[in-house]
């Protein structure tokens, strides 16, 4: 059986595995208990913070045929499952990247009216929203002001400011960039769940390199894994595969300076001088 990587292993199939967004999947949670879901969403945010895993779960949510009582997709019934499966005809993913024209628009403009052969709505999930073409943005308003009851559209960005047009027209929700802390419990877990050892240093290096980002991270946790495939991974090891140097000593050299220790300053250079970097990388990082 083919390797399942694991930002694809883990990406979120419910609401609450959906990592650091806590404000946003609430305030989803509550327009689907209040009847007061929208007819257009922007999801705006950094590469990795669960921008179409979430806009999957709320397509699934809301035309879920036995939801449970905290607003949750059960994932079990025919509609769930075929949205999970990928071949709705009433979840349709586009990326704005690769389908940017005018022409691309029209097409949604003359689906849209026709209502879901499957659950309560059709759901247009467009993905790099801001990839679209001024003619397609154009074509793309007057449907995303008065679409059909039966339609609703969740744009999907990183970056918001570039489809101003549109701004007053959707709900903005803007997903934060993930703790490095977060990160690196979540990744905890997963390591104890798919049976691999790593140090808590380690984890942490992959977090921060990561930069907010669960894919990124999950990715980065990847490569190493495989690269030392049965050994346990630590901070040493993430360093050699990545690249990377040890951002610890910087901030040792800044508290010395500060301190105006230079005894300690003086050994730190010596430790970086073994280690084989110009100190002339500390004035420059």
């Amino acid at each position: 059986m083919a390797y399942t990587a694991l930002y694809r292993k883990f990406r979120p199939q419910t609401f609450e595995s959906v990592i650091g967004q806590e404000h946003i999947v609430r305030t989803l949670k509550n327009q689907m208990k209040t009847g007061r879901v929208s007819h257009a969403y922007l999801f705006c945010g950094t590469r990795g913070t669960g921008k179409t895993s979430t806009a999957k779960i709320f397509a699934r949510a809301i035309n879920c045929t036995n939801p449970t009582a905290d607003g949750e997709p059960c994932n079990e019934c025919a509609v769930c499952k075929d949205i999970l499966a990928g071949r709705s005809v009433n979840v349709i993913e586009i990326d704005a990247a690769s389908n940017n024209g005018v022409d691309n628009i029209r097409e949604i403009r003359e689906e849209v009216k026709y209502p879901p052969t499957q659950g309560k709505y059709k759901v247009y999930i467009i993905d790099e929203v801001h990839m679209l073409s001024a003619a397609a943005f154009n074509a793309l308003l007057k449907t995303l002001e008065e679409p059909p009851a039966h339609v609703i559209f969740i744009l999907a960005t990183t970056d918001p400011q570039k489809p101003a047009t549109i701004l007053s027209r959707v709900q903005r929700f803007d997903f934060r960039r993930i703790t490095t802390e977060t990160i690196a419990q979540t990744l905890m877990g997963y390591l104890e769940e798919e049976g691999q050892q790593a140090t808590p240093e380690a984890v942490r290096y992959v977090a921060h390199l990561g930069d907010g980002s669960m894919r990124d991270s999950l990715s980065i946790l990847d490569q190493c894994l495989a690269f030392f495939s049965g050994e346990e991974v630590t901070l040493e090891k993430v360093l050699d595969i990545m690249g990377a140097v040890d951002q610890t000593i910087f901030f040792e050299m800044t508290d010395a300076l500060a301190k105006r220790d230079a005894k300690e300053a003086m050994l730190l250079v010596e430790q970086m001088m073994q280690d084989g970097r110009d100190v002339k990388q500390f004035v420059t990082e």
